[in-house]
C-alpha cells in the first residue's frame, strides 16, 4: 500500500471541493447536488476530493436494493485525484469516506457510484473497493 495510509481524509466545505473537482476531474464539471465533500491530504496538502450526495434521479436508482427508503442511500458523484497520490489511494480514501458515513450518517445503508469506460476507466477502483457492479450501459455516441 505504500504511503497511501498515510493520507488523511477529512470533511471539507464546497468551497475547497468545488475548485478542485474543476481543475482534477476528466469532465470538468461539478455535481450542484452534491452535499458532502471530502478531501485527500498528503504532506499537508489537498491532492484529492470526493463529493456524495443524492442521487440525480432517485426514482430510478432506489429499486436497486429492495426495501430502500428514500434518504438510506447516496451517490458517489465524482472523485478527482491530482497525480501526486501514490497507487491504491483512490480505494483507500474510499474506504475511509465509507466507513466515516457510516459511522456519522448510519441512515445511509449503501452508495452507488458510476464509471465511464469512454473517459476515465471501466470500474476497476470501484471493484477494488467492493463496490456491486449493477449493469452495464451502451454507449450510442461512438
Amino acid at each position: 500500500m505504500g504511503r497511501a495510509k498515510e493520507i488523511i481524509v477529512k470533511v471539507i466545505p464546497a468551497k475547497i471541493a468545488m475548485p478542485f473537482i474543476k481543475r482534477h476531474h476528466y469532465s470538468g464539471k461539478v455535481v450542484n447536488n452534491s452535499c458532502l465533500h471530502f478531501g485527500a491530504f498528503l504532506d499537508g496538502k489537498l491532492h484529492g476530493v470526493l463529493s456524495y450526495g443524492p442521487s440525480m434521479d432517485k426514482s430510478k436508482i432506489i429499486g436497486l436494493v429492495e426495501g430502500t427508503k428514500w434518504s438510506e442511500f447516496l451517490e458517489l458523484n465524482r472523485m478527482a485525484f491530482d497525480d501526486y497520490l501514490p497507487r491504491n489511494s483512490e480505494s483507500y480514501v474510499i474506504a475511509k469516506t465509507l466507513r466515516m458515513i457510516k459511522k456519522n450518517a448510519p441512515h445511509v445503508k449503501w452508495v452507488i457510484s458510476f464509471a465511464d469506460a469512454c473517459s476515465c476507466g471501466d470500474g476497476t477502483i470501484y471493484r477494488a473497493s467492493n463496490f456491486v457492479l449493477t449493469g452495464i450501459k451502451e454507449n450510442r455516441n461512438l
